[in-house]
């Protein structure tokens, strides 16, 4: 039995080709887009329909022999429910009639399983933002941790400088002051040599002008 054959099958309990086309269409739609989200499809009576991922792993080329190495994927996998089992086993006979073979959801059911759907797709969504809204969270503060110490590393950078331009001016003025002191002193020097000069001149000149009125008294007596 294919699509078109299936939908020929319900047309008559649904009013008409179309409406079972549009009821096929919308229960397989819905069935696709819960098992690509990794829900699980049960249908009591008939089975359920999930999503399974397979690892990747090494398999065998059938015409070559040769060995290739598959790639990690998700494949749907159908499990047929024990009502299924046992009238495909031939342990249960089919209803006779307009009787469904699989059993009918109990009332009640079907809206509390909706709102179940909606409520643990909702509950997905809060905890994928809440999941989200923490790892921004943490983002921000190692982002602001980060820049709190790079002000802290600027501002030892920044007192480490001053100090050492502290220390540079220090050693500057007492370069200068030692230097105003060896001018000082230089200029105290400078007087005393004069006046040393000036000693040692004057008993030379007198012992000049000595042997010189001694070569006139050796010439007068002559």
């Amino acid at each position: 039995m294919n699509k078109a054959q299936l939908v020929e099958a319900i047309a008559d309990k649904l009013g008409g080709r179309q409406q079972a086309a549009d009821a096929v269409d919308a229960v397989l739609d819905a069935m696709v887009r819960a098992v690509v989200a990794g829900d699980r499809v049960s249908v009591t009576g008939f089975g359920s329909f999930e999503k399974v991922d397979r690892p990747a792993r090494y398999a065998r080329n059938p015409q070559t022999g040769e060995r290739v190495r598959v790639k990690k994927t998700s494949v749907p996998r159908f499990r047929a429910g024990q009502g299924f089992k046992d009238l495909v086993a031939g342990t249960k006979k089919l209803p006779k009639g307009g009787e469904v073979s699989v059993k009918k959801a109990p009332k009640g059911s079907l809206s509390g399983g909706a709102s179940a759907t909606v409520k643990k797709a909702a509950a997905k969504k809060a905890t994928t933002a809440k999941k989200a809204a923490a790892k921004t969270a943490v983002a921000k503060k190692t982002t602001a941790k980060k820049a709190v110490a790079k002000k802290v590393v600027a501002k030892t950078a920044a007192k480490k400088t001053t100090a050492a331009a502290k220390k540079t001016t220090a050693t500057a003025k007492k370069a200068a002051t030692t230097a105003k002191k060896t001018t000082a002193t230089a200029k105290k020097t400078a007087p005393a040599a004069k006046k040393a000069t000036a000693k040692t001149t004057a008993p030379a000149k007198k012992t000049t002008a000595r042997k010189t009125t001694a070569k006139k008294t050796t010439a007068r007596k002559k």
